[in-house]
């Protein structure tokens, strides 16, 4: 297989970039692949023009942004593997790779449904309806998304895009199942001596996914969407009582009183900000009583499950309180703050999704093809993977180079964001397109014309 780094600079991004080496199948399927990371990258863009704009090497090529288009859709690709799955399970491994690195005892796995809103396509394959940032559908698909966390490391371990217009599509719960095992199944290696937790929203409030996952002998941590579901609970004096969550909520005991800083607005502030607050965490012990073949193949078969219900409020505030349900127990105030803390990790983990989507601008996708659609897509998740890895730590001198080259200033506490290391990514690439474009002018014309040479700090051509 041929090799990436023989076709580009021995820099961070193509040491990277080695690991997919294994898809690769000729040279020039190579240099393509690379440069449509580095064009995404620099153009926070999927749109197949703009990458091509700003690639060294497409740029330079009269079907630049067709070149793309090809290898999107695997017309170029023939004798490779490049194609969206192929590229999540290389994601994947090496997601798991970085994980194993981490000494922590504990893996949080973030589920997150994004959407790919495209309200103004009508010509793109498969479009479905998802709803827009003000609730309205358009139309659009749906991606399902898993990173792992541990202190200081992040790994991307799934990625899929999906419609419910696909001739093969079964239902929107068979992909949750589908991601839930294959992540599972990833991470096996690590749970030897990692306790692995789902983190989820509330759509996946859902007792088919709690069944998976306690199946698979892993905890979660969910946002609670049905408070109508019926479960038995601990009334405050301590007798058992059966009804729904709603009723539970009222019989929550307080946990913890711990300080945070939180997006919200408090008493006469205009809009949220962040700010330093404190939350009040109360817990109250559940009864699940469920069918253990819920929405599968099989007799009905009764299960129980000692679960809690957590409730988080911060005080004089107009934030909505955080119903939460988990299996962890949560009786006592060490407890209650550590899932606090889950939780809140799942707010920071979503502003890597809104990276991924602004930053690399994967809205901007324009393909008829859904194959196309599919692996540009994933390779968007090519490029976040490798700005992720450059925010593990900040010892690495190139690490330091792109924040400030992004504008950050070096101070205590101050580590740059991933939108500051993407600028500086930008502006470091803008100088490398340069340079390659100047070198390419020098050996058609033999020098730079003296007006341009002077001002770069040529000594401008005796000959011009």
């Amino acid at each position: 297989m041929y090799m990436a780094q023989e076709i580009t600079d021995r820099d961070l991004l193509a040491e990277y970039l080695g690991s997919f080496d294994g898809l690769i199948g000729d040279k020039r399927t190579g240099e393509t692949f690379g440069e449509v990371v580095r064009g995404i990258i620099n153009a926070g863009s999927l749109v197949c023009q703009r990458i091509a704009a700003h690639s060294s090497l497409l740029s330079g090529a009269k079907d630049g942004s067709q070149r793309v288009i090809r290898f999107a859709t695997g017309e170029s690709t023939k004798r490779s593997e490049i194609d969206a799955e192929h590229l999540v399970d290389v994601l994947c491994q090496r997601g798991v790779e970085q994980l194993a690195t981490s000494e922590a005892d504990e893996l949080w796995l973030i589920a997150d449904p994004s959407d790919l809103r495209k309200p103004y396509a009508s010509e793109m394959p498969d479009l479905m309806q998802v709803r827009d940032l003000d609730g309205k559908l358009v139309p659009g698909y749906r991606t399902l998304n898993v990173l792992g966390v541990t202190p200081g490391r992040r790994g991307i371990l799934y990625h899929r895009l999906f419609s419910s217009l696909e001739e093969d599509f079964v239902s929107e719960p068979v992909e949750v199942q589908k991601g839930l095992k294959r992540v599972s199944q990833a991470v096996r290696p690590l749970k030897e001596r990692m306790a692995v937790s789902w983190i989820m929203d509330r759509g996946f409030d859902d007792v088919a996914v709690w069944r998976t996952i306690w199946e698979q002998e892993e905890h979660m941590v969910c946002r609670v969407l049905h408070d109508e579901r019926l479960v038995t609970y601990q009334t405050l004096d301590g007798k058992w009582r059966e009804g729904d969550v709603a009723e539970a909520q009222k019989h929550v005991r307080p946990m913890a009183s711990p300080e945070a800083e939180m997006m919200v607005r408090r008493g006469r502030q205009k809009k949220a900000k962040r700010q330093r607050v404190t939350a009040e965490i109360g817990s109250c012990p559940l009864r699940l009583t469920y069918d253990a073949n819920v929405r599968r193949e099989g007799e009905k078969e009764e299960a129980h499950k000692e679960i809690w219900l957590v409730e988080v409020r911060v005080p004089r505030s107009t934030w909505k309180p955080w119903l939460l349900m988990t299996d962890w127990p949560v009786d006592n105030d060490e407890s209650a703050v550590r899932i606090f803390r889950m939780y809140r990790q799942r707010w920071a983990v979503e502003d890597s999704f809104k990276f991924t989507k602004d930053v690399l601008g994967w809205e901007d996708v324009q393909l008829l093809d859904l194959k196309g659609i599919r692996t540009l897509l994933a390779l968007a998740w090519v490029a976040a993977g490798f700005l992720y890895e450059l925010g593990i730590t900040l010892e690495w001198a190139e690490v330091r180079l792109l924040a400030r080259l992004g504008g950050w200033v070096e101070r205590k506490n101050n580590p740059p964001g991933k939108i500051i290391l993407t600028r500086g990514l930008h502006r470091l690439m803008d100088m490398l397109m340069t340079r390659a474009f100047l070198d390419h002018y020098r050996e058609e014309y033999g020098a730079l014309p003296p007006r341009i040479a002077a001002w770069i700090g040529e000594n401008p051509s005796s000959d011009l």
